[in-house]
């Protein structure tokens, strides 16, 4: 049986050492990360992608099912929530936890809610397994189809229209904002996140449809529910699966899923060649 990864997050430290204590009795269980507030869980998730969080409800600054809403869907691990409240049972099963654990702890009872866990992960796998072999007979028969009707120069989507500011509106308020501040976009359901200078505002759209207003060449899609800005790419972290990790200009880590990293690899093999040519010149 596979290893199972896991970061635990509660700001008790003491509740936080009980749960440490007690998962280490599991041998096929790696604790990755032990985080005491919101923050260090998303840093953690970023930084170990581990299969499961276990998630206490109640924190300071950003409680546990706000840290679910900021992760991204790539980086989603498995959610096991700890309370010692029953009251938040729904409203952690409306946002997919795979179980909730009243406090006090119990072994078994954690024991239990691990076996689900690993009940979910295969399930997952089979499905994706499934999906693949689909996607990839989908994917042909696109592909035929679109050379038959001549559609595969690209060059529809470099001639769309656009402007070079995007008018947001939220609440009666429309926004201009420069197309170039923009740093990153994420979808939350049927509203998109922009995130521009450090704010973030909110606008009513697809990621399909956004993505027509904006600059083809310097927008990219790099997950199913992300778009970056390639100018504001600072620093990017190559991992072992061919993902990759973007450092952008305001500090803000988004992952690249390998479904969308085809413009990453893009983006690094023309840089390299243009730090090629620059050498060469000089």
């Amino acid at each position: 049986m596979n290893t199972l990864t896991v970061a635990l997050v509660d700001d008790e430290p003491l509740a936080l050492r009980l749960l440490k204590s007690m998962l280490e009795e599991f041998e096929d269980l790696e604790i990755v990360a032990c985080c005491r507030n919101g923050r260090e869980a998303l840093q953690a998730v970023f930084d170990s992608a581990p299969d499961l969080l276990i998630l206490d409800v109640q924190m300071p600054g950003m409680n546990g099912f706000e840290v679910v809403r900021r992760l991204q869907g790539d980086t989603m691990p498995l959610i096991v929530f700890t309370t010692a409240y029953d009251r938040y049972a729904l409203k952690a099963f409306e946002v997919h936890a795979v179980d909730y654990v009243l406090k006090p702890l119990d072994s078994r009872r954690l024991q239990t809610a691990l076996e689900r866990v690993r009940q979910r992960l295969q399930q997952m796998h089979s499905s994706q397994d499934g999906s693949r072999l689909g996607q990839k007979g989908r994917l042909l028969n696109s592909i035929a189809d679109a050379s038959r009707r001549g559609k595969l120069s690209g060059e529809n989507a470099l001639t769309q229209p656009f402007s070079h500011r995007l008018a947001i509106k939220d609440r009666g308020t429309i926004t201009m904002v420069n197309q170039q501040d923009i740093e990153w976009i994420d979808a939350a359901g049927d509203y998109m996140c922009v995130h521009v200078k450090g704010e973030t505002h909110v606008m009513r759209s697809t990621i399909k449809d956004l993505q027509k207003q904006l600059c083809p060449y310097n927008f990219k899609r790099i997950h199913r529910s992300t778009l970056v800005n390639l100018n504001c790419i600072m620093h990017i972290k190559v991992l072992t699966k061919g993902e990759y990790f973007l450092t952008l200009s305001s500090g803000a880590k988004v992952k690249v899923s390998r479904n969308y990293r085809q413009p990453i690899k893009t983006f690094l093999d023309s840089n390299h060649r243009a730090q090629q040519a620059a050498t060469k010149a000089s």
